[in-house]
């Protein structure tokens, strides 16, 4: 349990760091950096980085459901390292804007490091990793559709940041939680896009 007392903060820390050695962090730099932290910080991390204001900028929202659906496919896979193309890889974000973003969510990486860790540990192993990952997939491929609404994309992002937080800090209670939001991302996604020309 010690060992995973701190690891949303010190993925948040890592991130921080990306962003104050280079003045564009690059996806692959960040991808290097988690390399040994498990599959979790490879959904967690773009899907917190799209609920910040990052995600605000048009297109981000897709290109990082884009970035998640590959690792997603990898996880099902149970790949042991994790792979993108180079026309992602090569793809950056302003340093400082990542610093940002990675202190705006320090607070809740501090509380999440401290209320979650190590309950119904099952629902982390790798049968439960790979279903999550068809779940993701899934909720990847609602988000270019709801970026047309504002804000509309978060609801898919959080359910993929609770399978990610729970994939890292090994608790069951947030993959269940994944799940239950991933059911509601996809109804609430379906009634707002197809929601208009039903009413009566």
């Amino acid at each position: 349990m010690g060992q995973n007392q701190h690891a949303v903060e010190d993925i948040l820390d890592q991130l921080k760091q990306e962003g104050r050695d280079d003045d564009r962090a690059t996806v692959g730099d960040v991808t290097a950096a988690l390399g040994d932290r498990g599959f979790g910080p490879f959904l967690f991390v773009p899907a917190l980085i799209e609920i910040s204001p990052i995600g605000g900028v048009p297109g981000v929202p897709t290109l990082l459901a884009l970035i998640i659906a590959i690792f997603a496919v990898q996880i099902v896979m149970q790949r042991d390292e994790m792979w993108l193309p180079g026309f992602l890889e090569h793809r950056s974000v302003s340093g400082d804007k990542l610093v940002k973003a990675s202190d705006k969510l320090r607070g809740i990486g501090r509380w999440l490091d401290r209320w979650f860790h190590g309950r119904l540990e099952a629902l982390t192993g790798p049968k439960a990793s790979r279903i999550a990952g068809v779940a993701v997939l899934v909720l990847c491929l609602t988000v270019p559709p709801l970026e047309l609404v504002p804000f509309a994309s978060t609801a898919p992002m959080a359910a993929i940041a609770a399978f990610g937080l729970g994939m890292t800090l090994r608790d069951g209670l947030l993959m269940g939680l994944g799940f239950v939001l991933s059911v509601v991302a996809v109804a609430v996604g379906f009634g707002m896009l197809g929601g208009g020309g039903g009413g009566g």
